[in-house]
């Protein structure tokens, strides 16, 4: 015993002779001499297996530690007949084993040519007969028990010989669908005589690949009959995956075999045809069917010449070699490319007219624009040499226009956006010595076409980057310059072709990001947005029918009015394009659909009612103007559109001349509100105030709405009107606003975007806007129906604002 008193486990063996760690300390076993016994020992030695139990109709070779085990085994070898007895262990828990570990059935087996190998010692295990442990002698290494046997027990003959016959039958049938059993079968029946089942039922579990514990239940099975029953269920299920292993390589064979046939005949079919000039090798075919592609095109001379050189060289390359599939690849690309193939353009001005209406609501400015340029092409019997950019926030319908104009021409139409685009390469190609070089956009648009002259539109040009690898806008330069595209140049074919032919749309939310080179070589249409009619148009006529179609609803099931498609566009969808009211009505579809399932209803009307039911109460409100001394409201352009401006001036203190501006303002806004007090200062008369009364006063300037950034100089008018309000003590008296430029003598100078600033009012009911007398030739070309109802007054000098706000009645 150790000091903890805790036998040490011994280093364990399994059947094939692999250990397991262990610690094991020279001691002396403590339990007395072995009593010799002729044949069956009372008293064994104890030996623990792992990986499967040896049962007594086996005999199989066990390797075990010379160090750990030399002593056991020679006291066995001396004192015990040569017999030693095997317990399985199903797994070993930690470093020890203790007796109750052991199992209480276990194999005596006699230990036959003992020797030594490399430090191991190497026996033959025979098996001879069941053992079960009484009590343990010893409960440390080496382990000794006494033991006793199993007395046969009185079993009814002819069960037990037709169990034999059956077991017998069982493993010839295992031996004929699996030859390895073979060896095996005739060492038992060189040892065993048939009429004897209990070896005969061990050596048929013996054979089998079943787990440990499950031989073990053989084991430890008493009844000869119960463990033939046993072990012919486990002798069936190794038939069945004998017959499984069986048809997986028959089929496995037949399938290898069906393939080798195929190939061998398709290669004699080769070698048959090649001999009668009826197939050509792979080089040929491809030679032929570059030649075949490229005599269908009307390309120009250089092009041919180019052609023409590059077949010779395709001719000679192996086709294995790294230039055979480069040189393919080119010839690949220059045959595709539609060289002199143009599609015949259906240049018809009341068909355009037709297609237009049909696809959009409102937008009538835009439509004109655009049969202008019909028209011209009309004229001269071709419509290339223009480049149109549509300018507008998003959801106003930009990328649709353009495939409606490509289905008006009758052209074929390519987009992709060059959002994000930082490579020149994606435009004008990779050189061929690069290693997966690629042609630029326009070539593939071409070949996709496969025409010379599509609708090419280039969708969010505004967006385009720049990076270490080049400046696509620069390389933008010669793909939409009319003087210089007709003789494009794409690094990867590295040929000139004609691109003038090709109609270029061109897509933008704003116009501050793009090069002005490139700015300058496009024919700009801005949509400014839509106003609260033409929505409901848009929705009734276009998005609730493409929303039902694409639910698979009928338009029967889920109905809506007009006067709730007109609350839903002021109350949920006032943003300037349609985007977000497409997905208002989506989301009413989903909702109604939910509704139509649940409550199982055939019908429904959306109704205002029913609308805050779905979307919840309205996100915007009625727009109330704010009022009071020193408040004046503006109108602002930004990229979603027109928007009002309120701006609010207090007198802080008067301890001290100043002005403090608040609403995250841009510099020149900034400078706008310094040049407005300059100018107020410098005029008191003018407006009635006190000369002295900015001396002292400390002036705080806000405009509303801090966390988004506002910049430009349209809200001078603006500021100076609210400084004004704010020195004079009076209040606007009515709803107005304006917008324009002041400068420091009072001159008041045009802005833009005015189409979006007065749908901007109109949507918050404002009807009386003061412009610059600048842009009166814009406005005459805006539509009626944005115009009007609205009182517009043009102003040149800050002096006329002054007296349309506080002097008019």
């Amino acid at each position: 015993m150790t000091d903890d008193n805790r036998p040490i486990t011994p280093e364990i063996v399994n059947s094939d002779g692999e250990e397991t760690e262990n610690t094991e300390k020279e001691q002396n076993t403590g339990g007395g001499q072995l009593v010799r016994q002729s044949h069956k020992p009372d008293i064994l030695y104890l030996v623990p297996i792992t990986g499967r139990p040896h049962l007594p109709a086996q005999v199989q070779p066990l390797v075990v530690s010379k160090k750990r085990w030399e002593p056991t085994l020679v006291k066995a070898v001396n004192e015990s007949h040569n017999l030693l007895g095997l317990s399985y262990f199903s797994e070993v828990k930690g470093k020890y084993v203790y007796k109750e570990d052991f199992p209480e059935v276990g194999c005596v087996v006699r230990i036959l040519n003992m020797v030594e190998v490399d430090g191991n010692i190497q026996f033959i295990a025979q098996g001879l007969e069941r053992f079960k442990i009484k009590k343990f002698l010893s409960d440390k290494p080496p382990f000794v028990a006494q033991v006793e046997y199993f007395k046969p027990l009185e079993e009814d003959e002819d069960k037990l010989k037709a169990y034999a016959i059956s077991i017998i039958s069982s493993i010839k049938q295992l031996l004929s669908l699996n030859p390895l059993y073979s060896e095996e079968l005739k060492q038992y029946l060189g040892r065993f005589s048939p009429d004897q089942p209990s070896p005969l039922t061990d050596f048929a579990a013996g054979i089998t690949t079943a787990s440990g514990d499950v031989l073990q239940e053989v084991l430890e099975t008493e009844s000869v009959i119960e463990r033939m029953k046993h072990v012919l269920m486990l002798l069936q299920k190794e038939i069945e995956i004998a017959k499984l292993q069986t048809q997986i390589r028959k089929d496995l064979n037949t399938q290898v075999d069906e393939n080798k046939r195929k190939f061998f005949l398709k290669e004699q079919l080769k070698a048959i045809q090649k001999e009668l000039g009826i197939q050509k090798d792979d080089k040929t075919s491809d030679v032929d069917r570059f030649k075949e592609r490229f005599a269908e095109l009307d390309p120009p001379e250089h092009v041919v010449k180019r052609f023409d050189e590059e077949i010779e060289k395709l001719s000679v390359l192996e086709t294995g070699s790294s230039e055979y599939g480069v040189t393919r690849n080119y010839l690949d690309w220059i045959t595709s490319f539609p060289w002199g193939v143009y599609s015949k353009d259906n240049i018809d001005i009341d068909r355009a007219e037709k297609v237009l209406d049909r696809d959009h609501a409102g937008l009538a400015d835009v439509k004109e624009r655009i049969i202008e340029f019909f028209a011209a092409g009309v004229y001269k019997k071709d419509v290339s040499g223009s480049i149109i950019l549509f300018v507008g926030p998003p959801g106003v319908g930009k990328t649709s226009i353009g495939k409606s104009i490509a289905e008006a021409l009758g052209r074929k139409f390519y987009r992709f956006s060059l959002g994000g685009m930082r490579d020149e390469a994606e435009i004008k190609g990779h050189r061929r010595t690069y290693v997966g070089a690629m042609p630029g956009k326009m070539v593939q648009a071409l070949k996709d076409s496969k025409v010379a002259n599509p609708v090419i539109m280039l969708d969010e040009v505004d967006k385009i980057g720049a990076s270490y690898q080049g400046d696509p806008a620069s390389a933008l330069l010669e793909v939409l310059d009319p003087e210089q595209n007709a003789e494009f140049l794409d690094h990867y074919l590295d040929l000139r072709m004609d691109l003038s032919k090709v109609l270029f749309i061109c897509t933008a939310n704003t116009l501050d990001t793009i090069p002005s080179p490139l700015l300058d070589r496009m024919d700009r249409i801005n949509l400014s947005g839509y106003i609260t009619e033409e929505k409901i148009e848009i929705a009734r006529k276009h998005l609730w029918p493409k929303l039902l179609k694409r639910n698979k609803v009928a338009a029967t099931t889920i109905t809506i009015t007009d006067p709730t498609i007109r609350h839903l566009v002021e109350g949920y969808a006032r943003e300037a394009g349609v985007r977000g009211l497409e997905k208002q009505l989506n989301k009413i579809i989903r909702k109604s659909i939910v509704t139509i399932l649940k409550e199982k209803k055939k019908r429904i009307r959306v109704t205002i009612k029913s609308l805050e039911e779905y979307l919840g109460p309205p996100v915007f409100r009625k727009e109330e103007q704010m009022k009071g001394v020193g408040i004046a409201t503006g109108l602002a352009w930004t990229a979603l559109g027109g928007v009002t401006l309120p701006i609010e001036a207090v007198k802080v203190h008067n301890k001290g001349s100043g002005i403090k501006l608040t609403g995250k303002l841009g510099d020149v806004m900034q400078e706008s509100a310094t040049i407005a007090l300059s100018y107020v200062r410098a005029n008191p008369k003018l407006f009635g105030i006190d000369p002295e009364y900015f001396d002292d006063a400390f002036i705080h300037l806000h405009v509303p709405e801090g966390a988004t950034p506002k910049d430009g100089p349209s809200a001078g008018i603006t500021i100076t009107t609210a400084l004004v309000s704010l020195a004079r003590g009076q209040e606007i008296p009515r709803p107005l606003a304006m917008t324009g430029e002041i400068t420091l003598t009072g001159k008041v100078l045009p802005v833009g975007g005015i189409k979006e600033k007065i749908i901007a009012a109109r949507r918050s009911g404002i009807h009386e806007i003061i412009l610059p007398e600048g842009v009166s030739s814009e406005f005459e070309k805006l539509p009626d129906h944005i115009k009007e109802g609205i009182d517009f007054s043009f102003v040149k000098v800050y002096r006329d604002v002054f007296r349309r706000v506080f002097e008019k009645s």
